[in-house]
């Protein structure tokens, strides 16, 4: 009989463990308020597209909007970004999964990345990480970011980026890339070229290089400033060096101005034999100082 009563008393307390347990992860459900757009709502779009940027980015309903960011340059880059309507009022990490879709039973979730809160900031994942978010996309699963409510001790969030319409979408980004020129702002923004002896002619490789930045700017309407200032060799005497480099200086003048650069943001200098870089006895040198110094700002 007492051993009846133990027993009887040992599975009463499991149940009550067990339900209690049970009580507690449906409250923890109950609590995860999620955002994550409808059928209706989901929305990709091509944003940004042309040589300089590309930009896929997707709404998430009441809660912000996500994009894919890839620029011009050297490399292939891509940047993912979380921008929230409420941005965190505190440090912290958001777990991010890759959610699969319901139609696949009994797949687990995939733990991408951690994700880093800063306070008043947006969020961001860098190369592998977005592509990896973009793989599982395209494949129908659903990157989601869980992390704990800032505003409220008791909620979780989920946050959860919708593979609804992303193919379409995700395609012309692709396009998009690979359009990107190769070269950055930065990369042409401090650029030196070197004439031909006793003429405004360039080198051929400064002249495809001054093609490049001709090309740049057909994209790049934020030019601030141009400073130009030219340089010849100590060959051919003083006077006709400064008129050559004013030559110089107003032949590149000319070009930026017909690259759509507003003539009043170009400031030009034709130096003529002042300040060489190299020794003027040899041909190398001389080539070398037979320049032109181009500094681009932005706004």
């Amino acid at each position: 009989m007492k051993f009846c009563v133990y027993l009887c008393l040992g599975l009463f307390s499991a149940m009550v463990f067990a339900n209690s347990e049970q009580s507690q992860l449906q409250a923890e459900r109950q609590n995860v308020r999620q955002y994550v757009a409808s059928i209706e709502q989901a929305n990709w779009a091509l944003k940004t597209s042309n040589a300089l940027q590309c930009e896929l980015s997707h709404s998430i309903p009441n809660f912000g909007e996500v994009s894919f960011v890839s620029q011009s340059g050297k490399e292939l880059n891509l940047l993912f970004a979380l921008k929230m309507t409420r941005l965190p009022d505190d440090y912290g990490l958001a777990k991010v999964l890759s959610v699969p879709p319901a139609w696949r039973a009994g797949e687990q979730a995939k733990a991408i990345a951690d994700f880093a809160l800063l306070k008043q900031f947006d969020g961001d994942l860098a190369k592998k990480e977005a592509w990896t978010l973009l793989t599982e996309l395209e494949q129908g699963f659903s990157p989601t970011f869980y992390f704990a409510d800032w505003h409220s001790p008791f909620d979780q969030i989920a946050a959860a980026v919708s593979p609804v319409h992303f193919d379409g979408p995700y395609q012309k980004f692709n396009q998009c890339m690979a359009s990107l020129l190769r070269y950055s702002f930065e990369d042409i923004a401090m650029t030196v070229l070197n004439y031909q002896s006793n003429s405004d002619e360039l080198t051929r490789e400064s002249a495809a290089r001054l093609k490049q930045i001709a090309e740049y700017l057909k994209h790049d309407k934020n030019i601030a400033s141009v400073r130009i200032d030219t340089y010849t060799d100590s060959y051919g005497g003083r006077w006709i060096n400064e008129e050559l480099s004013r030559k110089r200086a107003q032949t590149l003048k000319t070009f930026f101005v017909e690259a759509g650069v507003d003539e009043s943001l170009i400031d030009t200098e034709g130096l003529g034999e002042k300040r060489h870089v190299a020794p003027n006895d040899t041909p190398r040198g001389r080539g070398v100082n037979r320049r032109a110094v181009i500094q681009l700002a932005h706004l």
